[in-house]
């Protein structure tokens, strides 16, 4: 049988947003290139470049300016880590190899036994002068030794202070107290199309200066880097400054002399520049640093919710004059939130009195308070704007994800049955059936009721937003107050009452074969 037009559109962005993934990478490197001496000789006493502080004035610097001030507080790391030795290979029967091939084998395997290092090249910035240094996570997890080297050709061993996963960001240190320094920026003023300057060691090309400009910001949910996991913040700054592999915790610099960024990945098909690089924005990177810096560790605050962009059916429905905020699919039970008393449904659109516009800002902002703060939370629920107070709670306590995304490997669990009760096509676009005691034991639904979605029209206004045999209809949060769906009937009853240009707001499980999640669905009559 040949797919639904819903669920092509649903494999077809997921294949889309795989295929952007796999072309993002970590902008760090091994000994990629290789360049012979065109001339050597006997090695100079290394100078000490002088230590420099302080914004350059604002109108006035150049890109050779900026290169000038920061380059001597760039630094190049080569992270060296020991492999663990191969598992034993599984033993040959006797006979089956020709004869003097076992020792030659044996030999082999003893060599494959034996620890090996492999080592890594990235950047990264003095941020005291006492020698804390600011870099990425992935440039120096697992090392088992750090090499840094400055400007001025002094070489250092540093040891690592802490790391963070979530956010990409590493603190390293090396001994000293007179280093140079660069000074901290706000990313947040920054503008799209204003100048920058990255600083690093691409390609093995040691304190390579490029230029650029901004190019977006808050890149995130488009953006999945390799080994991210449920609780990676994704928030970058978009740069067409060439990134190539080495340049990873290097610095993004204004025409200030400050940095606003560490660089961490490009989006390329080919593993080199192409045009599109990213950093993290230094207010969150400084705030992982501190905490990095005071206890070694992170405590990750979260909400306790998971949550999606914003679009035009969900702006209606929530009374919003532009498209903007992030919705809330999912309030964790006994999570902050859920003691705050937000719903699936709301739209956040402030944070601690910062405006959320994308799920990224909220990561972010939420990620620049402590547990254990309370911070408000202002929403729009359906026309009308309520502030919630809620208090922070660790990653640890909330078994809950900052952001939750529809798994990029979901399947359907299940195919709907022939002859299903319809709901009416010019209203909705789907069909849905009675959940069955047999189909609830299937689904294992156990203790739930609704109607499950076993059709959706390709012109309605279900497209690309409901997926047949995937998902089943819990609860109409709107119109009305909230209520569950046990039957057909029940949807059928408020479907009928809607007028075209309508909204009604759903509350749906997915089921994929490898587990369920809630989301809240915003749906609009078409207009005549």
């Amino acid at each position: 049988m040949a797919a639904s037009a819903p669920s092509r559109t649903v494999r077809l962005s997921l294949a889309l947003t795989a295929a952007f993934a796999c072309g993002v990478v970590f902008a760090s490197g091994l000994d990629l290139t290789r360049f012979s001496w065109a001339q050597s000789g006997p090695s100079a006493s290394p100078t000490v470049l002088t230590p420099v502080s302080g914004a350059l004035p604002e109108g006035t610097a150049s890109i050779a300016d900026v290169a000038e001030r920061v380059t001597p507080a760039v630094v190049s790391i080569r992270a060296t880590r020991t492999t663990r030795p191969r598992a034993n290979a599984r033993p040959m029967p006797p006979g089956a190899m020709p004869p003097g091939m076992e020792e030659f084998l044996e030999q082999f395997e003893r060599q494959q036994q034996q620890p090996r290092e492999q080592s890594g090249d990235g950047s990264g910035f003095i941020v005291s002068p006492d020698g804390y240094i600011l870099t990425n996570n992935h440039v120096v997890a697992g090392a088992s030794i750090l090499e840094v080297t400055l400007a001025d050709r002094r070489k250092f061993r540093a040891r690592i202070i802490g790391t963070d996963s979530t956010t990409d960001v590493a603190v390293i240190k090396i001994d000293g107290d007179t280093f140079p320094t660069i000074p901290f920026g706000d990313d947040y003023d920054a503008r799209i199309g204003e100048w920058v300057v990255a600083v690093g060691n691409p390609l093995g090309l040691d304190f390579t200066v490029t230029a650029g400009i901004i190019s977006a910001k808050s890149r995130g949910t488009e953006i999945r880097l390799p080994n991210s996991g449920s609780l990676t913040i994704n928030d970058f700054l978009q740069t067409d400054a060439a990134i190539n592999p080495g340049n990873s915790g290097g610095p993004l610099i204004n025409l200030r002399g400050e940095v606003i960024g560490v660089n961490s990945a490009i989006a390329s098909q080919t593993g080199f520049y192409s045009g599109y690089g990213f950093a993290i924005p230094i207010t969150l990177a400084k705030a992982v640093m501190e905490d990095l810096i005071r206890d070694g560790k992170v405590r990750l605050p979260v909400i306790g919710i998971q949550v999606s962009e914003v679009d035009a059916d969900d702006a209606g429905l929530a009374g919003l004059s532009r498209i903007t905020g992030v919705k809330v699919q999912t309030v964790t039970s006994g999570g902050p939130a859920a003691k705050a008393g937000l719903e699936s449904g709301d739209v956040v659109v402030t944070v601690a009195g910062r405006e959320v516009d994308r799920v990224s800002a909220l990561q972010r902002t939420v990620r620049l308070h402590n547990v254990g703060e309370t911070i408000p939370v202002e929403v729009m629920r359906f026309g009308k704007k309520r502030t919630f107070n809620v208090k922070l709670e660790s990653a640890e306590q909330v078994p809950a994800l900052l952001a939750g995304a529809t798994p990029a490997d979901s399947v359907p669990a299940v195919r709907a049955p022939a002859e299903p009760a319809r709901v009416p096509a010019s209203k909705l676009g789907i069909t849905v059936e009675t959940l069955t005691p047999e189909t609830i034991a299937r689904l294992r639904l156990e203790g739930r009721s609704g109607v499950r979605v076993t059709d959706v029209q390709s012109d309605g206004p279900a497209r690309g937003k409901l997926a047949p045999g995937q998902d089943v209809i819990l609860e109409i949060t709107y119109p009305g107050t909230r209520r569950p769906v046990k039957s057909v009937a029940d949807l059928q009853s408020v479907v009928e009452t809607l007028k075209p240009g309508d909204y009604i707001g759903l509350n749906v499980l997915r089921i994929f074969a490898n587990g369920q999640q809630e989301q809240a669905i915003t749906l609009r009559v078409p207009p005549r």
